[in-house]
């Protein structure tokens, strides 16, 4: 059988095309379908199916597009109560692609309606596994206590997990290829592999998870200092069980501007430098200048679903990438308008003096926008305040102002976007972002 793996680094996101026979599966698409479309003909293939391994929370998948644009099949889980048209798909049933054979295990345990899609053909056999199995760990369980058909507390999530690992493989071969839904930053897990495949045998020897332990201890350790949830993680989880609109649709709607400035909620998406050197009042600085930067997390984090906001973008020529970035979260219904900007009235930011700050770091309030985990794990500056950037601007009044203020993260990304958030919310006081140089300051 012929297997084709997609990434999208950003998100650490994996989706997969299977072909036989002229025929053509895509699992667990991501919110742009081009790439299958392009692949399928590279191939020769016919799209007559999309599985679904659950409703994710850290991206829109494009499986209603594809549906509408291809009349291929969804499918997915009865116990995902999905709203758009499919055919369920659980434990005991079977499709075919071509020569190959699907069969289906429920695998609960990050999601209730979690499925594990077992393909075999000859002597092979794959395994898409979604977000139930990673490689060297699995999905955590505390992302559906509020969100999808089926909502369940993370002990109750936690147990089936356990259950999931100890009975759901344990009759499949130790050559069986596994292809999960993510890889290494991803928050769906907690210790993600840099690897992109593995196999079941490798798997039972080297993750976690297969290791000999009691219920409770398995239980302890995947609850154990977990990652944040990023604010649009339950929304997604609620597009991706209606079905997202067609993407090409969706952001041509979203009106662009030339020089133009606007009041509300605006996030600047350049680089920091460019950023600093020039902005407009109050903006916050979620950079998408590369396309290795986190921007889709954390733009989620900042900007509540539903929350409308204005984006500024460095040139028109980024207008589409940068479109189509905010819509792998299903932000483009919020975005009100995209923006470039004249170099007038622009507000410059102020550069910490770093050797004054080496010699004198008890002459500011240190703000460690890090994650809680990351925080736990060791503090960088002792005297540092803890304050998560996904819960900076709630909780940056509580930031004292008798001293100036300098931010850091662990690289510089993330005290970019929170030295921003600072400048706008509190005020007769400086704020400084010590940036990349943070790392000077790291064992």
């Amino acid at each position: 059988m012929k297997t084709k793996q997609f990434e999208y680094k950003p998100l650490a996101h994996y989706s997969y095309a299977l072909v036989s026979q002229g025929k053509m599966a895509v699992i667990d698409p991501e919110r742009d379908p081009m790439q299958y479309y392009s692949y399928a003909k590279e191939q020769n293939a016919k799209i007559i199916a999309i599985f679904e391994t659950h409703p994710h929370a850290d991206f829109v998948s494009s499986h209603l597009q594809i549906h509408e644009e291809t009349g291929a099949t969804i499918y997915t889980s009865k116990k995902t109560g999905a709203d758009y048209p499919y055919k369920p798909l659980d434990e005991g049933d079977t499709v075919k692609i071509g020569n190959i054979r699907l069969r289906v295990l429920n695998t609960p345990g990050h999601s209730p309606d979690s499925i594990t899609l077992v393909a075999e053909e000859g002597y092979e056999t794959i395994l898409f596994t979604g977000d139930t199995l990673f490689i060297g760990d699995v999905g955590r369980p505390d992302l559906r206590e509020k969100a999808g058909n089926i909502t369940a507390k993370r002990q109750d999530l936690a147990e089936m997990m356990y259950e999931t690992i100890q009975d759901k493989f344990s009759h499949l071969p130790n050559d069986a290829v596994v292809y999960p839904a993510h890889g290494a930053g991803s928050l769906c897990g907690k210790n993600l592999s840099e690897d992109s495949s593995s196999t079941l045998g490798d798997e039972r020897k080297d993750n976690w998870a297969f290791k000999q332990q009691t219920k409770e201890e398995f239980i302890d350790m995947i609850l154990d200092n977990p990652p944040f949830i990023p604010s649009y993680f339950g929304f997604n989880v609620d597009i991706n069980k209606s079905g997202a609109k067609n993407v090409r649709q969706a952001i041509a709607k979203v009106p662009f501007k030339m020089h133009e400035s606007k009041k509300g909620l605006i996030v600047d998406t350049r680089s920091a430098k460019l950023f600093k050197d020039g902005h407009l009042q109050d903006s916050i600085n979620v950079q998408a200048a590369s396309e290795d930067n986190p921007f889709e997390t954390w733009l989620g984090s900042i900007v509540e679903p539903k929350e409308e906001f204005h984006l500024v973008i460095d040139e028109p020529a980024t207008l589409g990438s940068v479109l189509d970035r905010v819509a792998k979260i299903g932000y483009e219904a919020q975005l009100i308008s995209v923006i470039t900007l004249e170099k007038k009235d622009l507000v410059k930011s102020k550069e910490l003096n770093l050797q004054h700050f080496k010699e004198q770091p008890d002459d500011y309030t240190i703000v460690d926008v890090r994650n809680k985990s990351e925080v736990n794990e060791g503090k960088i500056f002792e005297s540092a305040l803890s304050h998560p950037l996904n819960k900076l601007r709630d909780t940056a009044a509580k930031i004292p102002t008798n001293k100036p203020v300098v931010v850091h993260c662990s690289s510089g990304y993330r005290s970019a976007a929170a030295s921003s958030i600072l400048l706008k919310r509190i005020k007769d006081v400086e704020v400084y972002d010590l940036g990349d140089a943070v790392e000077g300051f790291q064992d």
